[in-house]
């Protein structure tokens, strides 16, 4: 990942990529393939936000793809909930709309958008999913106002929930880690695959250690933080906001 963060793509080029892969976000049994243990890291912040808030009355899947996480959600809750469903892909939403009604009766909405320019109110959900979206982020202030926004819209006693790409602190463990990654693609789908998700990787992605993302989520308020599963470059983690 060499591109410097001021030449990576804008939100306008993440967002036209997204409009023409629906497909590949809308998997529900295997989740995206190029993400390593996508299918258990799905379920484990299902049941992480299951385990920690009650009730779940009101959800918000920020970069919600074509709905995988919130119809996880709501099959390991067993229960309707509201749900706002925030993406920058009109047709992504247009998916998650159609797929998550399907399997959900509470009151769903569409929120076509970036997270960080969206007007959300203070203390409106029990629960925040974000599965690989926040690696997008870019300097430290973007980090730390989007962190901060996150702990400002939860509840008292809400949780937020994260899958994502990210990096390891240590260039040498980064760099065997990206290795055993590139690895994986390659098994996968062969070289040319590798070399594809390698490319928009580093194009797109601005993804920071668990290490730091952990350490954000207590500076910017959380009092009980937990990293639920971590495999190569991919982790799953979360916090809960005190009440």
């Amino acid at each position: 990942m060499s591109t410097p963060l001021n030449q990576k793509s804008t939100v306008d080029e993440i967002r036209e990529r997204f409009d023409s892969d629906v497909e590949r976000f809308s998997q529900l049994e295997t989740g995206q393939a190029a993400t390593i243990d996508a299918p258990l890291a799905m379920e484990l912040i299902a049941e992480a936000a299951v385990a920690v808030t009650s009730p779940i009355a009101r959800v918000l899947d920020i970069g919600c793809g074509a709905g995988n996480n919130s119809i996880k959600l709501r099959q390991v809750l067993g229960a309707d909930f509201a749900a706002d469903l925030l993406d920058l892909s009109q047709p992504m939403l247009n998916r998650a709309l159609e797929r998550f009604s399907a399997v959900n009766k509470g009151r769903i909405t569409a929120i076509r958008g970036d997270f960080r320019g969206v007007d959300l109110r203070p203390q409106t959900y029990d629960v925040i999913l974000a599965a690989a979206v926040l690696h997008h982020l870019r300097d430290d202030a973007d980090w730390v106002a989007a962190f901060e926004k996150i702990f400002r819209i939860l509840k008292p006693g809400g949780s937020v929930w994260i899958t994502d790409l990210v990096r390891h602190e240590h260039e040498s463990v980064q760099s065997f880690m990206w290795r055993r990654y590139g690895q994986y693609l390659t098994a996968l789908d062969g070289d040319e695959y590798r070399r594809k998700v390698f490319a928009y990787i580093d194009k797109e992605d601005s993804p920071r250690p668990v290490t730091f993302q952990l350490e954000l989520l207590r500076s910017v308020g959380f009092t009980r933080v937990d990293l639920l599963h971590k495999n190569s470059c991919f982790a799953a983690f979360g916090a809960v906001k005190g009440g």
